[in-house]
């Protein structure tokens, strides 16, 4: 899926349409002290910490996000495109 380098949308902190810069957004790194990560890796201390077998789910596509950056004001916002899709976003050349 190709999206154009640059966009004219609403920038909510100038409170008016203007020309932003896109760029796809890239995921954080996770907390290691996270209440869901320790409690993680206390179930697969020990004996039958692992599951067998395989999983039967397909995995959905995802929604893919990006970064708008304001020309004017610089300030980023994120817009999520609608809809689950199956293809990576790629900026245009």
């Amino acid at each position: 899926m190709e999206f154009p380098k640059e966009i004219r949308t609403y920038c909510p902190s100038c409170r008016k349409h203007s020309v932003m810069k896109v760029k796809i957004a890239s995921r954080g790194r996770a907390r290691g002290l996270a209440e869901g990560t320790r409690k993680h890796e206390r179930s697969l201390h020990g004996h039958g910490g692992k599951r067998k077998g395989k999983k039967t789910v397909k995995k959905q596509g995802k929604r893919q996000k990006l970064m708008l950056t304001c020309k004017v004001c610089n300030k980023s916002v994120e817009k999520v495109l609608r809809g689950r899709t199956k293809k990576k976003v790629e900026i245009k050349r």
